[in-house]
């Protein structure tokens, strides 16, 4: 399970860098254009917006994983017992069905996308929109192995980065 968890880490880590590379490389080149020729290719608007939402797709399952999401657990974590790990459990319960519950409508977002090309890049809009469909697979593969890591022991459902922890 441990080795399962640090390959997912491993993947989301190397798509989020490769994603904000991407990202940094359009708006350089951007910058670059506009400020020093005039103006821009019309590709990197394109490009930034695509890879943002790359970014975003792996993002959310790292962010998942490292507690870099947004969550409010000063009262939960404050509880008793084996109540926090109880609602760590629920609360991704509850992540990983409505991923679940949301697949099937990007599924078919995504196929639109395939009838579709984007207008300067010429690229099939099937990668595009496949962003969405790869933002919950992604949410939903980091919650469903929460799950599984806190159900065999394997982890307590604790994000890596508590914050006041010193690494």
């Amino acid at each position: 399970m441990t080795a399962i968890l640090q390959t997912m880490r491993v993947v989301l880590r190397l798509g989020t860098g490769i994603s904000f590379l991407v990202l940094i490389g359009a708006v350089t080149v951007q910058v670059v254009g506009r400020s020093f020729i005039g103006s821009s290719p019309v590709w990197t608007e394109e490009l930034t917006r695509f890879a943002l939402l790359y970014l975003a797709g792996f993002g959310t399952g790292l962010a998942l994983f490292t507690g870099d999401l947004v969550n409010v657990d000063l009262v939960s974590e404050s509880l008793p017992g084996r109540l926090p790990w109880s609602l760590r459990l629920i609360s991704a319960l509850v992540v990983l069905g409505s991923c679940l519950l949301l697949l099937a409508p990007a599924w078919r977002f995504t196929r639109i996308g395939a009838m579709q090309t984007s207008p300067a890049m010429g690229v099939s809009m099937l990668y595009v929109h496949g962003s969405v469909l790869l933002l919950l697979l992604m949410l939903a593969l980091a919650a469903g192995l929460r799950i599984a890591g806190m159900l065999t022991g394997a982890t307590d459902g604790k994000p890596e980065n508590l914050v006041g922890e010193s690494e």
